[in-house]
């Protein structure tokens, strides 16, 4: 079996995850194309505050980049593992970018894919945009494998930052969680890989069900509840960023409006509105919420 791993990573975390994802695979009849691709021109890292908060609005209302040309062992494969990264809750600007390339497109139509998610722990609303368009240029998205940073919402949000912006992947002030997906959790991603290859090798049925069988892969409430709220602001954000933001200084400035809210957003409203949603409201949808839960894991939610 022939099996193209594409992905794009900025700081090289989600290179490390494939690489140990596809372990299984090594030393038997499976031929695997290791593909990292980047975006031109490339975006830098570490990310300086004005340059990150410039990604949003394009990555919001889906607009892509250019690819640089990225060389492939054939012209055809029986499966295509794709990893990728939301963006402020969307599809990051290099994966709308892959997903526009004529010859990424020509590659997965009419093929197995699998998607694996690398983010910090909100990737339910880049994983409907990413599954529906794979949908729609042909592939069969046959499975998803969400790998997050597992650490409390706000701690995770305080750490990341400090990566993003310093460019070492290490405990701000010695005090906070070190960020990112845990060392356990990237060391493990051959587990899945395994559960692949057993798949495809045994002809067994429902994929996702034996990826989601490992106890991996979990879906806290809270992700479900701000994604829903969170990704609609985003757009309403976007939108006034690119409308009003009619020079650099007016763009400059309704950025940085936005930077102010969502820190505001994030560390003062979200915990209030979810800790009156838990005592008010949830006691009263549990069984809708396990509803949603399941279809979003089982990868049929759109």
């Amino acid at each position: 079996m022939r099996i193209l791993v594409i992905h794009y990573s900025q700081t090289g975390q989600l290179t490390e995850v494939l690489k140990n994802f596809a372990r299984p695979f090594l030393n038997t009849d499976h031929t695997i194309d290791h593909v990292r691709f980047y975006p031109d021109p490339n975006f830098p890292f570490p990310w300086s505050k004005s340059n990150f908060f410039e990604a949003m609005p394009d990555c919001v209302l889906s607009k892509g980049c250019a690819i640089e040309t990225f060389n492939l062992k054939y012209d055809k494969y029986d499966l295509v593992i794709f990893g990728y990264q939301p963006w402020f809750l969307s599809p990051s600007i290099p994966t709308h970018g892959i997903l526009n390339d004529a010859k990424f497109q020509s590659i997965i139509k009419n093929t197995p894919v699998i998607t694996v998610v690398g983010a910090r722990n909100m990737w339910i609303n880049a994983h409907k945009e990413v599954s529906s368009r794979i949908e729609e240029l042909g592939a069969i998205h046959i499975g998803n494998i969400p790998l997050i940073d597992r650490k409390p919402n706000l701690l995770s949000a305080v750490s990341i930052m400090h990566w993003m912006f310093k460019g070492t992947k290490e405990k701000k002030w010695g005090i906070f969680p070190k960020p990112g997906i845990s060392d356990k959790d990237i060391g493990e991603a051959g587990e899945f890989g395994e559960v692949i290859k057993n798949h495809f090798e045994n002809g067994e049925q429902n994929l996702q069900d034996s990826i989601l069988s490992l106890g991996k892969i979990d879906l806290h409430w809270t992700i479900i509840f701000i994604e829903k709220k969170a990704k609609r602001l985003f757009k309403i954000w976007a939108n006034i960023i690119v409308k009003k933001g009619t020079t650099p200084q007016k763009r400059k400035s309704w950025l940085l409006f936005f930077r102010f809210y969502l820190i505001f957003a994030l560390f003062i409203v979200s915990p209030i509105i979810l800790t009156l949603y838990a005592i008010l409201v949830r006691p009263f949808v549990l069984k809708t919420e396990r509803q949603e839960k399941r279809l979003i894991l089982l990868i049929d939610a759109k």
